[in-house]
């Protein structure tokens, strides 16, 4: 199974389990892990990756899916 593009927008949706990266962590790439609660980019792609806001409140772009609630678990 491929993993989802984080730079899609049809790959994210409310409730996805996503690695972001803020923009204050942007030198030191330190990730943040979290629940997406809305989805700010407006485009259907990006190529640094999908601006998202988490449940927490947090703000970044998304570098990894690591659960997306429309695909399947991985085994």
């Amino acid at each position: 199974m491929v993993a989802p593009d984080p730079r899609k927008r049809s790959s994210l949706s409310a409730g996805s389990v996503v690695d972001i990266v803020r923009k204050q962590d942007q030198r030191s790439g330190r990730l943040t892990r979290g629940v997406v609660r809305e989805i700010l980019t407006g485009s259907a792609f990006h190529p640094h990756g999908i601006k998202v806001r988490l449940a927490d409140g947090n703000i970044g772009r998304v570098r990894t899916v690591i659960k997306s609630p429309d695909l399947p678990e991985k085994p």
